[in-house]
C-alpha cells in the first residue's frame, strides 16, 4: 500500500511517500504554494502517479496536547483531500517535526540555502516514517 504524507503549510507542502511494502518513506519534491486549484493539480498527479491509497498528514497540535488554529487549517485541507481524491487521510501527530528535521540538517552539514529548500520534505518524512512504524510493530 503506497502511503502518501504532507506536511501542510501556508506556503509550502512536504511531501513523502512509502514504499510499496510500506516500511520506509522516501521524500518528494516540496510543493510551493500559488491556488487551491495548483496544489490539487499536483496532488493528484502524485496520487494517480504513485498510486495512492491513503494520505497521512502531519497534524500540529501543541506540547500540551491542545489544537491551535494550525490544527483547523489542516482540518480544512483534510476535508478538501477527503472530497477531492476520495481517499482516507489520517492526521497524525508533527509537533516539533519541522525542528528535529533542521537539526538533522544541521548535524549533516547542509549549508542553510538548501536547508530552507529541504526542510519541509525532511519534516514529512519524519512524520510518514512515525506513522510507519506505529503500524508494523
Amino acid at each position: 500500500m503506497r502511503i502518501l504524507c504532507l506536511d501542510y503549510g501556508e506556503k509550502r507542502i512536504g511531501a513523502a511517500i512509502c514504499d510499496e511494502l510500506g516500511i520506509t518513506a522516501q521524500g518528494l519534491p516540496t510543493i510551493i504554494r500559488k491556488s487551491k486549484r495548483h496544489d490539487g493539480d499536483i496532488l493528484g498527479n502524485l496520487i494517480k502517479s504513485y498510486n495512492v491509497e491513503k494520505i497521512v498528514i502531519g497534524y500540529p497540535v501543541r506540547l500540551d496536547g491542545s489544537e491551535g488554529i494550525q490544527c483547523e487549517k489542516v482540518n480544512r485541507f483534510s476535508t478538501l483531500l477527503i472530497k477531492t481524491f476520495s481517499l482516507p487521510v489520517i492526521k497524525w501527530p508533527e509537533t516539533l517535526s519541522t525542528k528535529e528535521a533542521e537539526e538533522i540538517l544541521i548535524n549533516s552539514g547542509v549549508h542553510w540555502k538548501k536547508r530552507k529548500k529541504m526542510v519541509d520534505k525532511m519534516a514529512a518524512c519524519l512524520i510518514l516514517q512515525g506513522y510507519l512504524d506505529s503500524i508494523t510493530k
